[in-house]
């Protein structure tokens, strides 16, 4: 949800402190930057300073609440605190200076907006007088980012930097949440101002997302689901990010109906309950993408119908159903697909709105039809499509490994990250998750090397937790000097790489969609993973037998205080399914080789 300068321009008198000019002490600009984190409760701060930050990284030095965490490089800081945003449900908060210092958080950015996560960046800048003028490590830091945030501010008197600050939380945490960037020039955080301190509340005039939803539409919605023969029900990331996971477990149970999560949305419901068929898209389950297609009656709840999800829109537009769509952003609804039923509200209230008007109604699901209905998904799911070549004894099966990472952690404290690619798919489709942000991944814009300044972010939040990154050996070089961070803060994270020398979802593409040609697929001057480990503090552990990947796991445990990276050989040949390939329908799965 964009949100316009001009809508933001003015907040309520009543936000403003009221205190006289002569009892308010003056402050620098960086000590009212300090000053608006503690008041906003921040733990953690990850930056890398420079010129242009040097005033605030100064009056950090002077504070102790907040603890900075110094990256190795600024996407690795957006990273961080993008994953600590995640598993936590709070703001997260980056700071990084001017020029390359932003351009370098642009990635970082640009993943947190897509996936909606609640982040403040703050910027620096050079002196008002020379913006626009080409100085050094200048750069239009509100024009880069402008389609990448929810909203972005740049701070041109030191006396508005305190309401400035208080709204940049506001948005980034309300409504939709997401990134807002603010950008500080380095004489707005020299000067001085009277500081009655930071506004306790904010009200602003055109930004009043809604939370409440209708509750004759919520009626109309309640009349299809109780008479629908064969009821869905499709969530995604909004639900973990509305905190409504509780209120979905509810309905669910309530109604007896099947459901589905996408790649953003696994854990809301547990995956270890026979009602939740799995993910569903692109990589997901026959039983999943059978289901969406065939149902009457689909309740979306915080899911967006992308491309990866429904796949080619006239396929999914052949079957005739009803659709009910809740989302806090109406631009979301009917995006893609038309739907008979929008809702817009936040999902907690709008669940919880619902699930009071089944439990006052007399009518009762259709048990005949439902039960007929389950038979058919029973049908599909019979066709048991992950299964893979599980007594080779060769070579390690990377679904082995994952599956053993979760029969060995299930029921313990564990966070798990992914970078993107293979191994990113078959974390999604052989962990199975019981709980709602427990699963850490990029999303919408599917960045590589996420997954170590995720784990790392985390780590921080959760000390008390395991944290597993599973990656690739392309996708762990991309931010691999974080294992330099994870050691001056001790964020003793566990690495699980599978290590297949292939850029492997490129390399699957190109063997499915372009005849075999491997161009520059391939990994062919790899480093000595555990060497490297070593070389940066850390425990290295090479695992090539299939029979010691058990072994290696629980050694890595074991080492409750180190970092360990364990580079596990994985067949280079394995390829992801079930597939749905683009421009085809979600019925139109690739289930194995066979189907090449």
């Amino acid at each position: 949800m964009k949100i316009s300068h001009a809508e933001i321009a003015s907040a309520a008198a009543a936000s403003a402190p009221s205190s006289s000019d002569a009892a308010q002490p003056e402050l620098m600009g960086a000590e009212i930057v300090v000053k608006a984190l503690e008041a906003e409760g921040v733990p953690f701060i990850w930056g890398y300073p420079g010129g242009a930050v040097l005033y605030i990284y100064d009056a950090l030095y002077k504070q102790e609440s907040i603890q900075h965490v110094l990256v190795r490089h600024e996407q690795a800081a957006v990273h961080a605190a993008d994953g600590y945003a995640r598993a936590t449900g709070e703001v997260g908060v980056a700071l990084v200076t001017s020029g390359p210092g932003l351009t370098n958080a642009v990635t970082g950015i640009a993943t947190a907006y897509m996936d909606s996560i609640p982040m403040v960046v703050i910027a620096g800048q050079v002196p008002t007088a020379a913006i626009g003028q080409d100085a050094f490590q200048e750069c239009d830091t509100v024009g880069i980012t402008r389609p990448i945030v929810k909203h972005n501010f740049l701070v041109k008197d030191v006396r508005d930097l305190a309401l400035t600050m208080k709204k940049a939380f506001h948005i980034a945490r309300t409504g939709r949440p997401g990134p807002v960037v603010v950008d500080i020039p380095k004489d707005v955080s020299l000067h001085k101002t009277a500081f009655a301190g930071y506004p306790k509340t904010i009200e602003m005039r055109s930004y009043n997302p809604v939370r409440k939803g209708h509750s004759g539409q919520i009626r109309k919605a309640l009349q299809l689901l109780l008479n629908a023969k064969r009821p869905y029900i499709y969530t995604g990331g909004g639900v973990l990010l509305g905190n409504a996971c509780g209120e979905l477990r509810q309905l669910v149970d309530m109604l007896g109906y099947p459901v589905t999560h996408t790649l953003m949305g696994l854990g809301a419901y547990p995956a270890s309950d026979r009602k939740f068929l799995g993910m569903l898209g692109m990589h997901g389950t026959v039983e999943a993408n059978n289901a969406m297609q065939h149902c009457d009656v689909l309740l979306a709840v915080g899911a967006r119908f992308d491309d990866r999800v429904i796949g080619n829109t006239k396929h999914f537009a052949q079957v005739e159903r009803k659709i009910i769509h809740v989302d806090v952003d109406p631009s979301s609804i009917s995006k893609r697909v038309k739907v008979d039923i929008p809702i817009v509200g936040d999902v907690k209230e709008v669940l919880s709105e619902l699930i009071a008007m089944i439990r006052e109604a007399k009518q009762k699901p259709d048990a005949s039809a439902l039960a007929a209905w389950w038979e058919r998904i029973e049908g599909w799911r019979s066709q048991d499509c992950l299964q893979y070549d599980h007594g080779n004894q060769d070579v390690i099966k990377p679904q082995h490994v994952v599956e053993t990472l979760w029969n060995m952690t299930k029921d313990d404290d564990v966070y798990i990250t992914s970078d993107v690619g293979q191994h990113q798919m078959w974390a999604a489709q052989y962990y199975r998750f019981e709980e709602p942000r427990r699963w850490i991944n990029s999303g919408g814009l599917g960045t590589m090397g996420v997954g170590i300044p995720y784990a790392m972010g985390i780590k921080l939040a959760k000390p008390q937790a395991e944290v597993f990154c599973i990656t690739g050996e392309g996708s762990v070089q991309m931010n691999i000097q974080e294992l330099s961070t994870c050691l001056q803060y001790n964020t003793p994270i566990k690495i699980v790489s599978l290590n297949n020398r292939y850029l492997g979802m490129v390399r699957q593409w190109q063997e499915i969609q372009y005849s075999g040609r491997y161009s520059h697929s391939y990994m062919d001057a790899l480093p000595n993973f555990v060497k490297l480990a070593e070389a940066y503090g850390h425990v290295g552990l090479l695992i090539e037998r299939p029979q010691d990947v058990e072994g290696a796991l629980h050694e890595a445990r074991k080492l409750k205080d180190r970092t360990v990276f364990l580079d596990f050989r994985t067949d280079p040949t394995e390829n992801v399914f079930p597939m749905v390939q683009p421009g085809k329908g979600i019925t139109e799965m690739l289930l194995g080789a066979e189907d090449l």
